[in-house]
């Protein structure tokens, strides 16, 4: 048996063993994260809460109620209320159900915001983390204290479906996965293909750069939203995520290993 086992394989073409750099379950860590560009402009004044840099933009009764909000693929239904003068609580639905809060809070000095947020996926898995910004603006006078412009410092107590993501190789393209039920599978041709489970991403495409690095485009609707590139090291055991939001302007990195 062994013998006809050993010259079976002899005729299996070799690159069906060839795996990826990429292959495998990668875990990436809060701590790693580096983030730049655009900073979050937030005003709450006179009973009426804005965000200038969110996409949509936000401007909305403060009042604890649920108000419609159209143009956003994730929530259609926010809903902000002032907890006190550091505090204020959000809350997005999306068809009756909660699929995000935020707990935001000024620090007694006014330089730290600090953003406790929870969130439900489309496939039910949650997830939750800490943002914490830096103030680099001030509030406009008279306004609650949240106001004004932040900028994204780092990210703590990341849940594992965030940061956990799955990659496998077909020869010519990739596919991913990840906890929160995100997956698509393309080849490297630049031709735009299905991306899964992100209400806001409807496609996406790969460019092999070489073996140990991979460029990925994600589309809304046929317009680019985000660029990340994706670098194995040499031994195979990190990887480096290096991502673009065009549609807020903002910039992160990432650094996770191979579990």
């Amino acid at each position: 048996m062994k013998r006809l086992l050993v010259g079976l394989l002899l005729f299996v073409p070799a690159a069906l063993f060839a795996q990826s750099a990429f292959d495998g379950t990668w875990v990436f860590t809060a701590e790693s994260g580096q983030f730049g560009g655009k900073p979050m402009i937030l005003s709450l004044k006179d009973g009426i809460y804005r965000c200038d840099s969110c996409v949509p933009k936000i401007e909305t009764e403060a009042d604890g109620k649920d108000h419609k909000r159209t143009g956003s693929p994730y929530n259609d239904v926010i809903n902000i209320r002032v907890v006190d003068d550091r505090t204020v609580e959000s809350i997005g639905k999306k068809r009756g159900k909660v699929v995000g809060k935020s707990i935001d809070t000024v620090s007694q000095d006014g330089n730290t915001l600090t953003s406790n947020f929870t969130f439900t996926a489309d496939n039910g898995e949650k997830g939750s983390g800490t943002t914490i910004y830096k103030r680099v603006a001030p509030a406009p006078p008279g306004a609650h204290k949240i106001s004004g412009t932040w900028q994204t410092e780092k990210l703590e107590n990341a849940s594992a479906s965030m940061m956990t993501v799955t990659y496998k190789s077909s020869g010519d393209g990739l596919s991913m996965s990840d906890p929160t039920g995100d997956s698509y599978t393309a080849k490297f041709d630049g031709k735009e293909y299905p991306y899964k489970g992100d209400p806001g991403t409807t496609s996406v495409s790969l460019k092999k750069i070489d073996d140990h690095t991979i460029e990925e485009t994600d589309f809304r609707n046929g317009k680019v939203i985000s660029v990340s590139r994706m670098t194995v090291s040499p031994d195979g055991r990190t990887m480096k995520v290096e991502s673009e939001d065009k549609l807020h302007g903002t910039t992160a990195k990432f650094e996770g290993k191979k579990q």
